[in-house]
């Protein structure tokens, strides 16, 4: 059973704001937009992110970290609502580096949930969305009650 986008009453730059501490926070992950089943977050260029000193490529890690973000906001803003979840599985697949110096906008899409499990997807891009960085396929399963109003 694949319930439909829910209008959204769980506002992610909101929650983004408030909880954008964390893990997140301390890599610099930033909100940007969304709709009804999707988030764009970006991650601005930082020194300390970089992966290879020589080359000047942000490392692959905090890349991961912006897209799991992204994607986890992704399924709460189709749901419309916060819910407990876990990242279950979440594949992602380089095709290449970052360009040194550059933000990386990371965008996560909510395509399929269950009463269970959510299905998600995404791309990363460094200001061409027709030239991605990498792609995301993913799940999250659910590890708690809804905690707002039911849709």
């Amino acid at each position: 059973m694949t319930a439909p986008a829910a209008p959204s009453v769980f506002n992610p730059e909101a929650f983004f704001a408030f909880g954008g501490r964390g893990h997140g926070g301390r890599l610099g992950v930033r909100y940007r937009c969304h709709g009804p089943d999707w988030v764009e977050l970006e991650l601005p260029y930082a020194p300390f992110l970089i992966g290879d000193t020589a080359t000047g490529v942000i490392a692959s890690g905090p890349i991961m970290t912006m897209m799991d973000q992204a994607t986890s906001l992704a399924v709460w803003t189709r749901l419309g609502q916060f819910r407990p979840h876990a990242t279950l599985d979440l594949r992602i697949d380089y095709l290449r580096p970052a360009t040194p110096g550059k933000t990386v906008v990371g965008r996560g899409e909510c395509y399929r949930t269950t009463r269970n499990i959510s299905f998600v997807r995404g791309m990363a891009h460094d200001g061409d969305p027709a030239n991605p960085l990498a792609h995301v396929a993913g799940m999250f399963m659910m590890t708690g009650l809804p905690t707002g109003p039911s849709t």
